[in-house]
């Protein structure tokens, strides 16, 4: 699934998609044009029962994607500007709920609709030079891609509140300190390696089993009855051959070999 649009390059590899956001002139600064192509790539990405990982991130060093392209908001009106967050929302809901991991590379800038993308992933990566901010309110709007949301569920009411009111910035180390990134590397050179080794190890549990538990804790996050799907997602799993397979791996003190079946 190798590709290039105006706005994306994706390469794949053992079952790994990368998928950049290839706008660096633009500080890969989130049009409709790249927002489509992201549409389309994730759709045909939950479709792939070849694509077991993806890994998310920004061409060169400077910006993961430094925000929506504010040019796009000239001329908005009350209606255009809803349809315009709904639309990013749905986008943004798709990969929150892909079935497979889904990891943010987060290089340089990621603020405002970049910041809002970098959230919607499942886990965080952040190069030492990242930096995350929601400055929304320093254009009299505020996060319509699911970021008033999603920070808030990140590193709490307060933090969430002081960050999207300010709408300062916080480096990598502080990201990491207050539960925005989940890893914080020492090199630009390390971060996707780093992102390949987590996705190694998750890719090396059973997949339903991995799929369930994005269902059960997304449903926790106001999108289902948490303790019902969790229930549920239980019980398909004990209904695989994986489930088999992982208790007599377990029994007979050996490594597992999931099918995901």
């Amino acid at each position: 699934m190798n590709t290039q649009t105006q706005t994306l390059k994706t390469t794949e590899k053992d079952g790994v998609l990368m998928i950049i956001l290839n706008r660096p002139e633009a500080l890969n600064a989130l049009n409709q044009l790249l927002l489509s192509d992201l549409r389309q790539i994730l759709e045909d990405i939950h479709l792939n029962p070849e694509i077991k990982g993806i890994i998310l991130t920004g061409a060169g060093e400077k910006a993961f994607a430094a925000g929506a392209d504010i040019k796009e908001f000239t001329g908005l009106d009350e209606h255009n500007a809803r349809e315009l967050a709904e639309n990013g929302q749905k986008i943004f809901s798709l990969i929150e709920n892909c079935p497979k991991p889904v990891i943010a590379a987060v290089n340089g800038f990621a603020l405002g609709g970049g910041c809002e993308l970098a959230m919607a992933c499942h886990l965080r990566v952040a190069a030492p030079n990242a930096k995350f901010g929601q400055p929304e309110v320093n254009l009299g709007i505020i996060p319509g891609y699911g970021g008033t949301q999603r920070l808030t569920q990140l590193v709490g009411k307060g933090r969430a509140l002081e960050l999207m009111m300010t709408g300062d910035m916080v480096d990598a180390e502080t990201a990491l300190q207050i539960g925005l990134v989940n890893h914080l590397v020492g090199s630009h050179e390390e971060l996707l390696p780093r992102c390949h080794k987590l996705l190694d190890k998750i890719n090396s549990k059973a997949p339903l089993a991995i799929t369930g538990v994005i269902e059960s804790v997304n449903a926790f996050y106001g999108q289902g009855d948490g303790y019902k799907t969790e229930a549920d997602c239980f019980g398909k799993c004990a209904a695989t051959e994986d489930f088999m397979e992982g208790t007599n791996a377990f029994i007979e003190k050996r490594p597992p070999s999931f099918s995901g079946k």
